[in-house]
């Protein structure tokens, strides 16, 4: 071999391994690999949440919880949806406000429904109406909707007619809206249980809710959750803890402490520990 034909395969040699190291070196990232376990939305595991949630999502390793960021998740709600999104927030998870109109599309996503339709607690339909607009128009980028109903919405005299709009609601989002999925949650209590303050009533529909999306959803029990799986409760009627309540020793971030005990807002501390099985039916509906 010619002196000048050694010295080329050197150099092509050289040239070679360089690129080799430089290629083996690059730390990729994650968001280019659309396979990577932080971004995949999986075919998720339909089922109830309760308290086990909470160990359930103490037990996911980081790299697993972070996932849930990509997914593009709408969450509409009142007042105790406030109490929720606070307590994610202190668990790192913090929801992207969501204003009328908005795009669904930067992860975790929550807005109030005085905000989003100017729509006030007492009218259930005008919530589903709303519900079912928003999620429409971001038909094309939204994974996760999850809808809660107030604690004056639902009483002894609109239980069915509640049900079905909301189940009409729901199947039409299944229907028009490709991979969505629906996270149910159970409504919420307050610590009365007379009768017209409707906890009662509001059971009914969180049983109705379970027996009829358990098998093919995601359910969020806030009703076990709040009433420690009715361990509160007088005559068959479960209320929210007095620790899960918020309080003077524990006031909720947005809602201070209830003035009556036809109220059910969750006191902070409370709201992070409760929080985390709502991040686990997330989870749940992605994994």
């Amino acid at each position: 071999m010619s002196k000048l034909m050694f010295r080329q395969v050197a150099i092509f040699a050289a040239i070679f391994l360089v690129m080799a190291c430089s290629k083996s070196d690059k730390t990729e990232d994650p968001d280019d690999n659309p396979g990577n376990p932080t971004t995949e939305f999986g075919k998720g595991i339909p089922g109830l949440v309760g308290i086990n949630g909470i160990a359930s999502w103490d037990a996911v390793s980081t790299a697993e919880k972070s996932r849930i960021k990509g997914w593009n998740t709408l969450f509409l709600h009142q007042s105790v949806g406030q109490d929720l999104e606070e307590g994610c927030k202190a668990n790192g998870f913090e929801w992207e406000y969501y204003g009328n109109g908005d795009k669904i599309n930067k992860g975790l996503m929550g807005g109030i429904f005085v905000d989003v339709g100017g729509i006030a607690n007492g009218d259930p339909y005008e919530k589903i109406r709303v519900f079912r607009e928003q999620m429409l128009n971001s038909r094309d980028v939204v994974k996760i909707g999850v809808f809660k109903f107030g604690y004056a919405d639902i009483d002894d005299s609109n239980v069915t007619q509640v049900q079905n709009a909301y189940k009409a609601m729901v199947d039409e989002l299944k229907s028009k809206i490709s991979g969505f999925r629906m996270l149910h949650m159970t409504p919420p209590l307050v610590y009365s249980v007379e009768s017209y303050d409707g906890n009662a009533a509001r059971m009914k529909v969180g049983q109705w809710m379970k027996t009829t999306f358990a098998a093919t959803d995601v359910i969020f029990d806030l009703q076990a959750l709040e009433s420690n799986d009715g361990v509160c409760q007088q005559g068959g009627v479960w209320r929210i803890c007095p620790e899960n309540r918020n309080s003077s020793s524990d006031p909720s971030d947005v809602n201070g402490v209830d003035t009556s005990d036809g109220q059910g807002h969750i006191g902070k501390k409370a709201g992070q520990r409760i929080a985390k099985a709502l991040l686990m039916s997330i989870y749940n509906c992605g994994k």
